[in-house]
């Protein structure tokens, strides 16, 4: 025997609370998700940081410095040239490599120079990665920048 039964209102009410039970589910554990791994500030206070910004890039660019960064066998290579293209070592050197969208994997590069490249073993695996330099010349002036790398 087949009952039959009629959609009235309370069913209709029924199937749009679930749906939009769903949606609100759904959208509250993306943005959890998505604060949870948040990986933080680059600066604390971008307005004054960006009182800074443009000397700072003044600055860079006087350098002339041209670098280039790889990751070949394990082995991380960062080239730094002057404005003859010759290769030095700068006074210091600070980097960070790490995914660009979470810290879990960061590492921190202990880097030799081998007469031509600074260069530091890294044990990580292929995909895509961002070196993070902060580097120092001779004169004290800072040099920063973010080299997307991939990894093979």
């Amino acid at each position: 025997m087949i009952m039959k039964r009629t959609l009235n209102g309370w069913h209709v009410f029924g199937i749009f609370a679930g749906c939009f039970a769903v949606i609100i589910g759904v959208n509250l554990t993306l943005a959890f998700q998505a604060v949870s791994t948040f990986p933080g500030l680059v600066t604390k206070n971008s307005y004054v940081s960006s009182q800074r910004f443009d000397a700072d890039r003044a600055a860079q660019n006087a350098l002339a410095w041209d670098v280039s960064a790889e990751i070949a066998n394990q082995v991380l290579t960062l080239r730094v040239l002057d404005r003859d293209g010759v290769a030095f070592e700068p006074a210091e050197v600070k980097a960070t490599l790490g995914r660009a969208t979470h810290v879990a994997e960061d590492v921190t590069p202990a880097f030799i120079w081998d007469g031509t490249a600074l260069v530091a073993d890294v044990d990580v695996p292929a995909g895509y990665w961002t070196l993070w330099l902060n580097m120092t010349a001779e004169d004290g002036t800072e040099f920063r920048r973010r080299i997307p790398i991939t990894a093979r």
